[in-house]
């Protein structure tokens, strides 16, 4: 065991997914996940999901929360893209810019970095009209967007959103260390510019079963209601949590960036994976062998392996590593 920069103790997470081409393993992947039963309790456990992470994207339904509950004005679709990651679709765009001049602002009022969009067909028609990288195509748009309505609707600066200090973020900030029911073990800045902030696997799967388990037109539930509504407005028309979300009814998942995925369903079973090294690869046949050990996604087999491919063909796949995930009564150690 070794001393973490956070300040947990951290050991070896056991490998949790093969790379196999040509009957050959070539790469393993590291990693720790948690599972929640519908009452709570953790009921799979695999390495060390006690250890603060980064959630990074998967953080933003959790922002979310806190924008609702600070004033923001929206819902639906518009809030489903606040809570997520786009893949930069015309539809995101358009989106995006609705938010914005909802409070008489623009794109360039956006304080997230210049971006290609995710989807490679967006880029591939960008790039043949002579566009390029923008903010409102940045995945990130549409939470910038949703925080700069919600620091004009709440008579917050607006300039400064990204701040940590701002009235704005310390408020994400009590909402999701109460979401959690920890504390922040550390902040830093997210890929977008907004400050980031570090929780246990843990508590990050408490946060998500906190929003599914909400009543009905609470912020929480609000967030949770649109991202299973629109989840192409969350990620993409083509993206694997679209895909999830429309495979397990009443699922809500979202992705982040260093192989993160956290989830619920709406009987309080909830998960989160963390892949040790960030592949992202390596996250959604994690996600769907989570899961299966929690009792769903029995019919997810596309996404339970990704294909390796050598030449025209496909020689082999990145899968979990068989006899990892098995149901234990085993307490965290956040």
């Amino acid at each position: 065991m070794r001393n973490d920069e956070l300040g947990g103790l951290v050991g070896v997470n056991p490998v949790v997914v093969e790379v196999e081409r040509s009957g050959f393993v070539e790469s393993r992947h590291r990693g720790a996940a948690v599972g929640l039963g519908a009452d709570g309790a953790v009921v799979v456990r695999v390495g060390e999901p006690g250890v603060p992470i980064f959630p990074r994207s998967a953080n933003k339904p959790l922002q979310a929360v806190a924008m609702v509950r600070a004033g923001l004005e929206v819902d639906g679709e518009l809030l489903a893209l606040a809570a997520g990651s786009h893949s930069g679709e015309g539809f995101h765009v358009e989106g995006v810019e609705k938010i914005l001049a909802g409070v008489g602002m623009g794109a360039g009022d956006l304080r997230c970095p210049e971006s290609w969009p995710l989807e490679p067909v967006v880029q591939q028609e960008l790039a043949r009209g002579g566009g390029g990288a923008s903010r409102v195509r940045m995945n990130c748009s549409g939470k910038h967007a949703a925080m700069l309505a919600t620091c004009v609707v709440a008579g917050w600066p607006t300039a400064s959103y990204l701040d940590v200090g701002h009235p704005l973020q310390v408020v994400v900030r009590e909402t999701v260390e109460e979401l959690a029911g920890e504390a922040v073990a550390a902040v830093g800045v997210d890929g977008c510019g907004a400050p980031l902030f570090a929780l246990s696997a843990v508590g990050v799967a408490r946060a998500f079963r906190a929003l599914v388990l909400a009543e009905e037109g609470t912020p929480e539930r609000r967030v949770a209601d649109a991202m299973r509504a629109y989840p192409q407005w969350t990620s993409g028309t083509r993206r694997e949590e679209r895909l999830l979300m429309d495979a397990v009814p009443g699922l809500v998942v979202k992705c982040g960036a260093e192989g993160v995925d956290a989830f619920a369903l709406d009987d309080g079973r909830a998960g989160v994976v963390k892949i040790d090294d960030g592949a992202m690869r390596a996250r959604t046949p994690v996600t769907v062998a989570l899961l299966r050990a929690l009792g769903v996604g029995e019919d997810l087999e596309e996404l339970a392996v990704v294909e390796v491919r050598g030449g025209d063909g496909v020689v082999g796949a990145v899968r979990v590593v068989p006899g990892v995930f098995t149901r234990s009564g085993a307490p965290p150690g956040p």
